[in-house]
């Protein structure tokens, strides 16, 4: 029994692994693709899409609100899935 509630912890501890680092990559993308179109294309980030609203701000609002959902995912995954069967796994011991 030991033996398999210890794999079983290991394969939650790998899955929430994957979901962090998925999670870390896309929001790192995101960031530095931001960074890299300030770097590297100015006036691309000029443009206005609005009066007084440039893409550049746009996008770096967006940037924000893309922090914001991948937290908000993790969260959820946390509270409706690695919670719960680590309670379970707590609870077996």
């Amino acid at each position: 029994m030991n033996g398999d509630h210890d794999a079983r912890l290991r394969a939650l501890s790998a899955a929430r692994r994957r979901v962090a680092v998925a999670l870390t990559a896309v929001v790192m993308v995101i960031y530095f693709g931001f960074i890299g179109l300030i770097a590297w294309d100015k006036p691309l980030l000029g443009t206005l899409v609005a009066p007084g609203l440039s893409l550049g701000i746009l996008l770096g609002a967006l940037v924000i609100v893309a922090c914001w959902a991948t937290t908000w995912v993790y969260v959820r995954w946390a509270n409706g899935r690695y919670d719960p069967e680590l309670e379970r796994l707590r609870q077996e011991r």
